[in-house]
């Protein structure tokens, strides 16, 4: 199996672009692309599956133990021609000092053996951009480049002055993007409109496809990646499935479920029940606990508020069996949600909790959560890694009890964090894996 991972040293270079672009080009080849997402994302993977032809994974060194990442990167690349790994933000932005821990792209691209492909924005320079390239060359000795893509060329002048440059540095200039504002994908506040809400989708993917076989030397791409070998390591469930039968809210609104967590419950012999509160559905009685995820509740809080067969069916099953939700599920567990335009929606009342939109207010970062309790995530004082990404604001959380002791990777005072009634739990942590 080949493998690569397409990087550039900030957020906005064209990274998500050339990536799909590249995975639908090699998937229509014939190939079995396996994707990758590096770093705590739920909305890319969606694309990536979408393009591939296969479900990825998400791999994360701040998260996951160095035996996690290979672990999944195997079974996630179990039968695959060739691994195609997207970076987040810049190759080297992580946190930390540990080595090989700090959730950055390098170490992920380290870890798995993986050559780097370089996405340089050369908008507004030339001759400059190679300085870039060098510095990405040699500030991390764990690193090759496998090769650079330029991006937002203006010119064919423009595309020859920087490849000039980069080249003279021996690096190969695998191929030249020029500005087109045609094949962007929509976006909203969280990132991109996700890919079940995409228009036309499918061709948007073979347009992105077509767009890179122009432009990017696709052979002798492949033909530069090294061969790289995955030993499939047996890895216990980052998370473990929180029950035997699983009732998933799963629509626009409850959406953000990370593909590693129901691959492992799946393999873990766990049953996934999916149902939509958008469409007033309940969760299955029948199951053993019911997990609401993130999404955009406050998009939808209108439609969830008026879900009657949702909201009853919700209150009926946490009655008797444990509830959790993640972030937008955490909201709708809540009283109440204030919508962008000020207005309340009643939610479910199985918490206290009141959120509001209507201020937004970025709330970032990486954290490490202990369990104050017992519930659906694990036993009181298991130790969970993950990320808080959201704009939220908490009016009250109306009395409950925290659910965790919650730190950031920066060495921040420990705060209490989410809430926990009875059977039903919530918060606006996101579970990458466990930590103990």
């Amino acid at each position: 199996m080949k493998g690569f991972l397409i990087a550039s040293v900030r957020s906005g270079a064209g990274k998500t672009t050339l990536s799909l672009g590249l995975m639908a080009a090699l998937a229509r080849r014939g190939l079995k692309v396996a994707p990758v997402k590096c770093g705590p994302d739920y909305i890319d993977p969606a694309f990536h599956a979408a393009a591939a032809g296969r479900p990825g994974v998400n791999l994360d060194s701040w998260a996951m133990t160095a035996v996690q990442v290979a672990g999944l990167a195997a079974v996630g690349a179990k039968g695959a021609d060739v691994l195609v790994a997207e970076g987040l933000m810049g190759l080297f932005d992580g946190v930390g000092h540990e080595t090989g821990r700090t959730g950055s792209s390098a170490d992920i691209a380290a870890a798995l053996g993986l050559k780097v492909l370089l996405v340089l924005d050369v908008t507004g320079q030339s001759t400059s951009a190679a300085a870039v390239a060098l510095g990405a060359k040699l500030l991390d000795p764990r690193l090759t480049l496998l090769g650079v893509v330029l991006n937002r060329v203006g010119s064919e002048r423009h595309r020859r002055l920087c490849s000039e440059a980069v080249e003279a540095l021996g690096l190969s200039v695998l191929g030249a993007l020029p500005r087109d504002t045609t094949i962007e994908l929509p976006e909203r506040h969280l990132g991109l409109v996700q890919a079940e809400e995409t228009d036309d989708l499918r061709r948007r993917l073979d347009a992105l496809a077509d767009f890179v076989e122009r432009h990017v030397d696709v052979d002798r791409l492949i033909d530069l990646c090294d061969d790289v070998a995955l030993s499939a390591t047996a890895i216990a469930p980052p998370l473990p499935p929180p029950g035997q039968r699983i009732a998933l809210a799963r629509d626009a609104a409850f959406s953000f479920v990370y593909p590693h967590h129901l691959a492992a419950w799946q393999a873990a012999g766990a049953e996934i029940l999916p149902f939509s509160p958008l469409a007033s559905e309940a969760p299955d009685p029948t199951a053993d606990v019911c997990w609401l995820p993130g999404g955009y509740p406050e998009l939808h809080a209108g439609t969830i508020a008026a879900a009657g067969g949702f909201l009853s069916g919700l209150k009926a099953f946490a009655a008797e069996k444990p509830v959790h939700g993640e972030c937008g599920g955490y909201m709708v567990l809540g009283a109440g949600l204030v919508d962008a335009n000020g207005d309340r929606h009643a939610m479910a009342g199985l918490l206290g909790l009141e959120t509001s939109y209507e201020k937004r207010r970025l709330h970032l970062g990486y954290r490490r959560a202990t369990l104050l309790s017992t519930g659906p995530l694990g036993p009181a004082g298991a130790v969970l890694s993950g990320h808080e990404f959201h704009y939220a604001s908490i009016l009250t959380t109306g009395g409950d009890a925290p659910l965790a002791e919650v730190t950031d990777a920066h060495g921040g005072a420990a705060s209490l964090d989410g809430s926990r009634r009875g059977q039903v739990s919530g918060s606006f942590f996101h579970v990458i894996a466990r930590a103990n």
